[in-house]
């Protein structure tokens, strides 16, 4: 029980805190969009490439743990999409049904799995990260040119895929450690830089927040929240015990699938034309039930394997 309470009462009170110095001590927004520049750019790519680059990649069960991710998100996107079309939404408001279905929010992930599993888990973190970011913006990306009419370019998508910063500092942290490690002064650099993203990353999720809009299509988010908090790990929880996954990798590939929708969705939907507003109010709704939704898989997952 102490893990467990020592997990979420950091996590929560900081993502409470971030809103509350949003709305007192810190509310300039150029504040809070420097700062998660630095933690997009910088903080969580330091903490990935340290994590995977101290990881023994022999034993990582890395395809079998990419398949179940990979069928997962295949699935959600699909439910995402006859989702939409059954309450009758516009392309718009279908993409941020998708994006709350099926992007992450990787701050809560790692704080959580760091907290849980320590550098074992963080290790297959940073993989899980590799492979969800890596679809998610494929699809999203094919989603957003469809809906603008324009013709599709797989080099455009490619290339965003390609320059995305977590997934070079997942490629980087697979470089470092075949070749060893991190040398001496630059691993306590790197790890220095990673642990400053927890907190700092938990803060500004808490501050990009927004709270109004929930009397948006509520219905609608109802249905976006269950199928990304609750269908999409239980999915991937069947689909790992079916491929027989070591119990730390499944906890990991679970855990991150429960996570609530990337709190910059909203500015996501905003610059490539979706629905913002519905956006918002999804984003919101979904941080707010994985208040509980969260400490329910975790105590679900005890079955299955226990904290480092």
């Amino acid at each position: 029980m102490i893990p467990f309470v020592n997990a979420f009462v950091p996590l929560f009170g900081l993502l409470a805190l971030g809103a509350l110095l949003r709305r007192s001590l810190l509310p300039d927004e150029a504040v809070w969009k420097g700062l998660e520049r630095l933690i997009f750019w910088v903080l969580l790519p330091a903490l990935l490439v340290a994590a995977i680059g101290s990881a023994q990649l022999g034993e990582l069960s890395i395809p079998r743990m990419m398949a179940a991710i990979w069928i997962t998100l295949a699935l959600g996107t699909i439910a995402a999409v006859l989702l939409a079309r059954a309450l009758r939404q516009p392309h718009a408001a279908m993409t941020s049904v998708l994006m709350g279905s099926i992007r992450f929010n990787n701050l809560i992930g790692v704080a959580l799995v760091g907290a849980l599993f320590e550098l074992p888990g963080l290790a297959l973190a940073g993989v899980a990260t590799l492979l969800i970011v890596g679809f998610v913006e494929v699809v999203t990306s094919v989603a957003f040119a469809l809906g603008r009419g324009g013709q599709l370019r797989l080099s455009a998508v490619l290339r965003q895929v390609a320059l995305n910063p977590l997934v070079l500092a997942c490629v980087v942290g697979f470089v470092v450690a075949g070749l060893g490690g991190l040398p001496p002064g630059v691993r306590p650099l790197v790890e220095t830089l990673g642990r400053a993203c927890i907190a700092l990353g938990l803060l500004a999720v808490g501050a990009a927040l927004l709270q109004g809009g929930l009397a948006d299509r509520p219905a609608l988010q109802f249905w976006t929240a269950a199928l990304k908090l609750v269908a999409l790990p239980a999915a991937t929880l069947l689909l790992c015990r079916a491929m027989d996954l070591d119990p730390l990798s499944t906890s990991i590939a679970v855990l991150l699938m429960a996570m609530p929708t990337a709190a910059t969705s909203y500015v996501v939907a905003r610059a490539m034309g979706g629905d913002a507003r519905l956006m918002a109010a999804i984003t919101t709704s979904e941080h707010l039930l994985s208040v509980i939704s969260l400490p329910l898989w975790v105590l679900l997952l005890q079955d299955f394997a226990e904290p480092e």
